[in-house]
C-alpha cells in the first residue's frame, strides 16, 4: 500500500467538489494511485474553521501513509490517556481509559479541525494535486462518456469521474437521487467553542485541566452532554454541548449564538460546568445537526458521478466516525479507479465502490444514536450500580479496519457480481460487505434479534444495563 511518490499513470481522470476531509483524502489518494485529478473549491481561501474533529485509528493509518503528515498532526492532538463520565451534578460514572486501545488498534488524532484540515490541505497541493479556490459548482451532467461539473461563472468542466464532496448540500445529491432534497433538522443541535486556557488555569476549581497532561471530561444530562477537553499540554480548550433544538435550518446550520442560550441549557448543572461558562469568549457556534434520510444510492444512474462524507451520509458526532468515514471513501474509490484498469472500466468502479461502502457506513452511523441514547436517557441510578453501561463501545470492526486494504482486497469479487447483475443494481453486490454487526454495535447484537430493528436504541439500552426513562 506504500505508493511510490511517482506512480504509474492510469490515465483516469478525476474531478473532487470540495476540500473538507472527505474530498482532499479523495484527492491525495487518487494522485497516489496515478490518476489525474482538479480540486475544486468554492470559498476563496482557506480558513482555520471548526474546533474539536476527531479520527479514529481506521483514518489515523491513512495520515501515517502521507509523508510527514502525522508527524505534523502529532504536536497538535490531545493525549488525554483517558474520559471520565460524570453526571449532570458531577458525580463521576465512570473512567475509559485508552491503552488497550491504542495497543490494539493504533493511535487517534483528536485536535483542532481548522489545524489539521491546514496541515492535510497543504499536503495535497506539496505533492501536486490541483486545487482551484472560488470555483463555485452549481450543477453537474453527465454521458456515457464522461461526466462534469458547471461552474457559478458558467464554465463546463469535464472527467471520467466527478466525486462530490462539498457536504450536506451538495449539488450533486440532485443528479443522483433525481431530484432536490432539503436537510432536516435531527432535533439536535451543538453548542461548540475554543479559546486559550489561560483563564481555565487560574482558577483552583478548573486549573486541574491543565495539569498532569490533556484532559476529556462528559457531563451527560436529560437529552443534553457537555464534552469539555484541555489540549496542547494546557494551551487550549474546547467544549461541545449537544442540546435538543428544533430550529428551522432551511438558510443555514451553522450559527453564532450569545453564551446566554447556553447558560439556560445547562442551568443548575455541575459548578464546574458553570465555571467553565464563565471563562468562555462569546459568542459560541450553535451547529445544527443536520438529518438526511438514508440515500438509496450514492451513485448517479451514469455511474460516474458518486457522493462521498457527509455529501452521502452525515454522521452524529456521537458516533465519533463522521471524519473517520469521509476518509474512508476517499481512499476506497481511489483504489477502485485504480483497480478497474482503464478509462472505459470506470463505471464499474463507481459502483463497485458504492457497494463495498454501502453498509459499513450504514452500520456505522447507527453507533452515533445508540451512543447519544445511552448517553441522553440514562437512569443514573442504575448507572451508578453498573458503570460500565457509560462507556464509550470501541470496537474493532470499526476502529481495526483497513478502508485501502479492504477494497484491494475485495475489488475483484465484488466487480464479479456487478458484471454478473448489471451496473444498475448494486443490492447483491452490497450483501458480500455486510459488516459484523449490522445495525451498530456488535454488543446489542443480540438484543436487537427480539427486538424491533426500527428500534435499536431500545435494544442498547437492553445490553448496556440502563433504563430509558
Amino acid at each position: 500500500m506504500a505508493e511510490s511518490q511517482n506512480p504509474v499513470k492510469t490515465g483516469i481522470k478525476v474531478i473532487v467538489v470540495g476540500t473538507g476531509f472527505a474530498g482532499l483524502t479523495a484527492a491525495i489518494e487518487c494522485h497516489r494511485k496515478g490518476h489525474s485529478v482538479l480540486v475544486l473549491e468554492k470559498f476563496p481561501e482557506l480558513k482555520l474553521l471548526g474546533d474539536i474533529i476527531s479520527f479514529g485509528p481506521n483514518s489515523s493509518r491513512l495520515f501515517r501513509r502521507w509523508p510527514g503528515v502525522a508527524e505534523k498532526l502529532e504536536p497538535l492532538s490531545m493525549r488525554a490517556d483517558s474520559i471520565t463520565m460524570k453526571s449532570w451534578k458531577g458525580d463521576t460514572l465512570f473512567t475509559q481509559y485508552w491503552e488497550g486501545e491504542d495497543k490494539e488498534f493504533g493511535i487517534r488524532y483528536d485536535g483542532h479541525r481548522g489545524e489539521f484540515h491546514e496541515i492535510v490541505y497543504n499536503h495535497a497541493k506539496e505533492i501536486g494535486v490541483e486545487i482551484r479556490l472560488n470555483a463555485r459548482v452549481e450543477d453537474y451532467f453527465e454521458d456515457d462518456k464522461e461526466a462534469g461539473v458547471i461552474l457559478e461563472n458558467g464554465e463546463r468542466l469535464t472527467a471520467d469521474v466527478i466525486v462530490a464532496a462539498e457536504g450536506v448540500r451538495s449539488k450533486g445529491r440532485k443528479i443522483v437521487l433525481g431530484f432536490e432534497d432539503a436537510p432536516k433538522p435531527s432535533g439536535y443541535a451543538v453548542y461548540r467553542s475554543w479559546f486559550s486556557a489561560d483563564e481555565i488555569a487560574k482558577d483552583p476549581d478548573t486549573k486541574f485541566f491543565t495539569e498532569g497532561g490533556d484532559q476529556h471530561i462528559a457531563w451527560l444530562g436529560p437529552d443534553v452532554h457537555f464534552i469539555a477537553a484541555c489540549m496542547k499540554k494546557g494551551k487550549d480548550f474546547s467544549w461541545v454541548c449537544t442540546h435538543k433544538d428544533e430550529a428551522d435550518i432551511e438558510e443555514s446550520w451553522q450559527l453564532e449564538a450569545p453564551l446566554a442560550d447556553a447558560r439556560k441549557v445547562l442551568e443548575g448543572w455541575d459548578p464546574i460546568v458553570q465555571k467553565i461558562l464563565d471563562k468562555t469568549p462569546e459568542p459560541l457556534i450553535d451547529w445544527k445537526l443536520v438529518y438526511r434520510d438514508p440515500l438509496p444510492t450514492w451513485i448517479s444512474k451514469g455511474r460516474r458521478i458518486a457522493l462521498i462524507g457527509d455529501s452521502a451520509h452525515p454522521f452524529l458526532p456521537t458516533s465519533i466516525q463522521g471524519a473517520s468515514q469521509a476518509m474512508e471513501d476517499g481512499v476506497t474509490i481511489a483504489v477502485c479507479l485504480r483497480e478497474c484498469g482503464s478509462r472505459d472500466k470506470v463505471q464499474e468502479a463507481v459502483a463497485a465502490f458504492e457497494a463495498i461502502r454501502y453498509d459499513r457506513v450504514k452500520s456505522a452511523q447507527k453507533t452515533g444514536e445508540q451512543t447519544r441514547d445511552i448517553w441522553h436517557k440514562a437512569d443514573f441510578t442504575a448507572a451508578k450500580k453498573n458503570p460500565e453501561s457509560m462507556r464509550l463501545r470501541r470496537e474493532a470492526w470499526i476502529l481495526g479496519f483497513d478502508a485501502e486494504k479492504y477494497a484491494e482486497d475485495n475489488y475483484a469479487r465484488t466487480v464479479e457480481v456487478l458484471r454478473r447483475t448489471g451496473l444498475h443494481d448494486t443490492s447483491e453486490a452490497r450483501k458480500l460487505h455486510i459488516p459484523e454487526s449490522t445495525d451498530g454495535y456488535l454488543e446489542y447484537k443480540n438484543a436487537t434479534t427480539s427486538v424491533d430493528k426500527t428500534d435499536i436504541s431500545t435494544a442498547a439500552h437492553a445490553v448496556a444495563g440502563t433504563v430509558i426513562t
